[in-house]
């Protein structure tokens, strides 16, 4: 098998945790493992892809942190598997979801609804805070009855389906895109490992992609924060009269950019929640474009 991963490697002392966190968390999807040393700093693993944007992850670490002793060897494929075999917990969102492993099914909650997820590389696991985030809204969104089978959702920038596919196991149709025809693949063959393939279906394409006139529910976009800002015309208009909104992907310095690019299209103020440095926000009742 061919070497086409890179494993890595590297060190942060205590004062540069979160400054990690948060670089890893914005240049890869996938997660990571950490470890704690005894002098307090904090050791890093992870598998990127062997190609130009993995090999630029890793020089701008080292241009971040020289001290940080980075190291990379290339390693086969099935490291990444037995990897995620060795430090892939299970994630528990909104007292209602809980993210597997298709190896750690038969453990999952018997209070809680699995959304099963096969690690892939470039791809979201649900360890990402904006992930859980989102999942959150939706636990309280319905759990409040402001959604309920038989509606129909958005999952814009779908990646690996885990929030379409949560919205389907709470009895909701509806549509994932994603610009990407490797994650679309990746969301398709997770709706079906989910049994929601049915309700949950995926294309490849952007918000221009739709009819003016379709609407939704419930849309939700877990993107980042400029591209939200950006197509905030555009994905309002697809949102129904009365329906809920939630964004996320956002950076909590960067919350009041995106909030006043969807209030001068009219909408109040969001609920906000958030997470570490990152934030969700959620409309409920929204008034249509």
């Amino acid at each position: 098998m061919s070497n086409d991963l890179i494993k890595i490697e590297f060190s942060l002392p205590a004062e540069e945790y979160e400054n990690g966190v948060l670089f890893l968390s914005q240049a890869i999807q996938h997660g990571w493992e950490e470890t704690q040393a005894v002098d307090g700093s904090t050791n890093f693993r992870t598998f990127l892809e062997n190609h130009d944007a993995g090999r630029a992850v890793i020089a701008d670490i080292r241009n971040r942190w020289p001290e940080a002793n980075c190291r990379d060897e290339e390693s086969e494929s099935q490291d990444w598997s037995q990897s995620w075999r060795e430090f892939f917990t299970p994630i528990e969102c909104g007292e209602r979801f809980e993210i597997l492993p298709p190896w750690l099914s038969d453990t999952q909650h018997a209070n809680l609804t699995p959304i099963i997820i096969e690690p892939k590389m470039a791809f979201g696991t649900g360890h990402h805070p904006t992930t859980a985030l989102c999942l959150t809204c939706l636990a309280d969104l319905h759990r409040n009855g402001h959604i309920a089978p038989g509606m129909e959702f958005l999952d814009l920038g779908t990646g690996s389906g885990i929030l379409g596919i949560g919205l389907a196991k709470l009895g909701l149709t509806g549509l994932g895109l994603d610009i990407d025809p490797q994650a679309i693949a990746c969301a398709d063959e997770n709706a079906q490992i989910n049994n929601v393939a049915d309700t949950f279906k995926v294309a490849v394409g952007g918000i221009q992609t739709l009819p003016d006139d379709k609407v939704f529910d419930v849309v939700v976009a877990n993107i980042l924060s400029k591209p939200l800002i950006f197509m905030a015309k555009d994905i309002l208009k697809h949102v129904k009269q009365g329906g809920c909104l939630a964004l996320s992907g956002i950076l909590v310095e960067q919350a009041p950019d995106v909030i006043r690019a969807y209030k001068l299209l009219g909408l109040p103020d969001p609920a906000l929640h958030e997470s570490g440095e990152w934030c969700g926000l959620l409309w409920t009742g929204v008034a249509g474009a």
